[in-house]
């Protein structure tokens, strides 16, 4: 009842207020029309007379008009385009009935009066109504909210489209249908010449992708959309570095391959992020098919709490492990992991352990106690320059640790043992590679006399890790920059985090014994690029804005990275993006020995001798000694950067 009232109330509110803006149609019509000078003007009083007298006419029918076009039973809180257009529909009938009726009873007005009366009812008419939903629109409580009003409506963001296909149109679309309050779509952009000089749902395609940073400052634009979800990888990266090249927002509709039902809307759209800017398509495992082994096992992950140990412990989660302990030597993070899995998946037994692969008495127990099926070695030193200071520190966590967890998986019969190896273990120059290539000979050749299945799983960088050059990058940006490239030409190969915990647990599933699972990842990025999208992704001018500085190669660090020893032996496996090395294996009672001779007198050397120990374990190891001029990159090295794994497959 109340709310019948409440509504009767609002229309009788707006009855009385078109009643007034009629009769000031007219007095503004008349004044237009006779400059004020009604006493002057021939047929002015005259007319104004005839106004009056028939005044109550005119207002009675133009309401009769109203009501029947449905002026009052609109919603004036979502006036839109359709209710002006509802309007001026009213208008034009509510007119035309008042000069028929007041010709059949003799009373006439100036035409140029009828007509600027016409264009005046519009203006009041409508304008109120709008006025009326802009300022609602714009309250908060009883305080009107200037700056939400002129953000929304007077400075309405001018999107330009890439794309002028279904999905740009059903952006277009949506965005009609929130009256623009996500942007106004102002231009188009695509390839195809039979769609440049077309319109889309109103809005013109003003031609090719290369014509982007014209037409951005031509038009005013203020944010850049690609609505292209069927292109690959590749294709969306060269798309999005145009687009960002432009210096405005950029933002993607994800690729069909995120969309589960193909569909698209303006939910979907969502910040460029650094894997866009890959160039090649995400690699995708199927985990269900391929991890039944981690059912009902009892799993252990080392470096549980780092950034892929601790996304396979999300994803091994997933898979109902019997028991999933999680070893970390720093707390806080395997804390944070344990709270989370804990909500995540209550059922499952999690075991946080806080230990160290190098505590061989506390291992002992560990895997005693809990006797685990499957490892998961992620527990790692990483950090180049770091490593070359220390590389101590890199023999006795990357090669001691790992033959440690190595002998307890063999000796409590794990089934399956996957240690996480580097790119940078490939003819490595850094003491960090050097001790990883050491840690897949050990695991080799223990697979050799073990019934435990050991393989390592190599590849590059990982996008958004600990340490990683992505986080770096950012935290420079942020802080107005400089941003540090360390060369000019430098590239490396990148994963993300998932795609690194899919290939782990997948090598899991196809492991046999003594393989090293590579991914083919594509082309190689120049560091520099991404540091150059990254500023821009960021909204700043990449040199101008925010500054970039050569800083020169650290300590081992190598120009280019590559995966393989030798791509003569390499191997498909039943997923085609992942291959088979299988360098020729060591003798594990040799090789043994020979470590722990070097850990014997590890405290009694330099940093340089015991680069040197480690080389005449390694081979291919061309280390870097402090001192002396650093390396220059092998030829070898240059060929090899720019080719990926297929070309290596198909050139062997």
């Amino acid at each position: 009842m109340t709310r019948n009232l409440s509504l009767r109330n609002r229309q009788a509110i707006l009855v009385i207020l078109d009643m007034l803006l009629i009769i000031l149609s007219y007095i503004l019509a008349f004044a237009i029309r006779f400059d004020f000078q009604f006493t002057t003007e021939p047929g002015g009083t005259d007319a104004w007379f005839v106004f009056l007298n028939a005044m109550i006419l005119i207002i009675c029918v133009k309401l009769a008009a109203f009501f029947v076009m449905g002026l009052y039973r609109s919603l004036w809180r979502y006036a839109s385009m359709q209710e002006m257009l509802q309007i001026i529909l009213a208008v034009i009938l509510a007119n035309t009935a008042t000069i028929t009726l007041m010709t059949l009873t003799g009373r006439t007005l100036p035409r140029s009066v009828m007509v600027l009366v016409i264009v005046l009812d519009m203006a009041l008419i409508g304008g109120m109504r709008f006025t009326y939903r802009l300022l609602r629109s714009t309250m908060q409580g009883n305080r009107l909210n200037f700056k939400r009003l002129f953000k929304r409506h007077l400075f309405v963001r001018n999107l330009m489209i890439v794309g002028a296909g279904e999905a740009a149109a059903a952006i277009i679309r949506e965005l009609q249908g929130l009256h623009y309050r996500q942007g106004r779509p102002v231009a188009l952009v695509d390839d195809d010449p039979a769609k440049q000089g077309q319109r889309l749902m109103g809005v013109p395609v003003l031609g090719p992708l290369r014509s982007m940073n014209s037409l951005a400052e031509e038009r005013g634009i203020d944010e850049i959309i690609v609505a292209i979800p069927s292109a690959s990888r590749r294709e969306m990266r060269h798309i999005v570095e145009q687009a960002t090249a432009t210096g405005k927002k950029v933002r993607i509709i994800p690729g069909i391959y995120e969309l589960l039902d193909g569909q698209v809307s303006v939910k979907d759209i969502r910040d460029v992020a650094i894997e866009d800017l890959l160039g090649r398509e995400p690699v995708c495992v199927d985990l269900a098919a391929m991890a039944a082994y981690l059912e009902n096992k009892v799993v252990l992950v080392t470096g549980g709490g780092g950034s892929i140990g601790s996304e396979l412990c999300r994803q091994i989660a997933s898979f109902n492990p019997k028991q999933l302990v999680m070893m970390d030597i720093y707390e806080n993070h395997l804390y944070d992991l344990h709270q989370e899995l804990k909500r995540t998946h209550p059922t499952i037994d999690l075991v946080p352990v806080i230990s160290s692969v190098r505590d061989r008495p506390q291992l002992n127990r560990l895997f005693s106690h809990h006797k685990p099926q499957v490892v998961f070695h992620a527990a790692a030193h990483k950090h180049v320059p770091l490593m070359e200071l220390t590389p101590e520190e890199a023999v006795k966590n990357n090669v001691l640790g790992t033959r440690n967890m190595a002998e307890y998986a063999h000796r409590f019969g794990a089934e399956r043992f996957v240690m996480i190896s580097t790119d940078k273990a490939v003819n490595p120059t850094s003491i960090m590679g050097a001790s990883k290539r050491l840690a897949e000979m050990l695991v080799q050749s223990l697979d050799e006399i073990s019934q435990t299945r050991f393989v390592s799983v190599r590849f590059g960088n990982v996008l958004g890790s600990s340490g990683s050059v992505v986080p770096l990058f950012q935290r420079q940006i942020a802080a107005g920059g400089p941003v540090n490239v360390t060369h000019e030409e430098m590239t490396r190969f990148f994963m993300t985090i998932p795609e690194a915990s899919q290939l782990v647990i997948q090598a899991g599933a196809l492991a046999r014994g003594g393989e090293v699972f590579v991914l083919d990842m594509g082309e190689p990025v120049k560091i520099m690029d991404l540091a150059k999208n990254l500023i821009r992704l960021s909204g700043f001018a990449p040199g101008i804005e925010i500054p970039i500085q050569i800083t020169g190669l650290r300590p081992g660090e190598k120009l280019f990275e590559e995966l393989l020893l030798d791509s003569s032996g390499l191997e498909g496996t039943a997923h085609q993006k992942i291959f088979v090395e299988h360098p020729p294996a060591s003798d594990w009672s040799m090789l043994n020995l020979q470590v722990q001779a070097l850990y014997d007198k590890l405290h009694h050397l330099d940093a340089n001798d015991i680069k040197d120990e480690v080389c005449r374990l390694v081979g291919t190891y061309k280390p870097r000694y402090y001192g002396l001029p650093e390396w220059e990159e092998e030829e070898s090295g240059q060929e090899n950067s720019g080719s990926n794994l297929s070309e290596k497959i198909h050139d062997s």
